[in-house]
């Protein structure tokens, strides 16, 4: 596994443990790891736009696992970063990190907390899929994914003030 990878598990386990653990862990716990996780991918995002742009122009191509097989027909789930591909994860992950980082005052009194972090990581991790993947089908679920996400924050408060 490359350092690349990484760019995309980090907000997807920050998702995964803020989501699944964040009743048990407590508030602050799953916000931590869903901020490190942006942190952290915001890091490596830097690393990849150095090797890219430092290097005039190499292109990281990297088949993760192959996906769906069919005859002569293969689809691959991979990651492809190039110039511009560099430049919005840069901007993805230090965007996204700052508005988790903010979120940490916004969203204080909220007793749903870690699902509100949840969410917030699983949007970056769908905007980072859309971004890097190296197939229309992949691009596909990023976008759902995105479209997912959308639908799960703006739904957040779905209970009536006064209930």
């Amino acid at each position: 596994m490359s350092k690349y990878q990484y760019i995309l598990l980090f907000p997807l386990i920050g998702s995964l443990l803020a989501g699944l653990l964040g009743r048990y862990i407590g508030k602050r716990p799953s916000q931590l790891i869903a901020i490190a996780g942006l942190i952290f991918s915001f890091i490596i995002s830097m690393q990849a736009f150095r090797y890219v742009i430092a290097e005039e122009g190499n292109v990281i191509h990297e088949v993760i696992f192959s996906w769906i097989f069919s005859g002569e027909f293969k689809v691959s789930f991979g990651m492809l970063i190039d110039r511009i591909t560099v430049i919005m994860l840069i901007v993805v992950t230090g965007i996204s990190s700052l508005i988790h980082i903010y979120s940490l005052g916004y969203m204080d009194e909220d007793p749903d907390n870690p699902r509100f972090f949840s969410y917030l990581s699983f949007f970056t991790f769908s905007m980072l899929m859309l971004i890097i993947g190296d197939n229309f089908l992949q691009l596909f679920f990023g976008w759902e994914g995105v479209g997912l996400a959308s639908y799960l924050l703006i739904g957040f408060w779905f209970k009536k003030a006064g209930r």
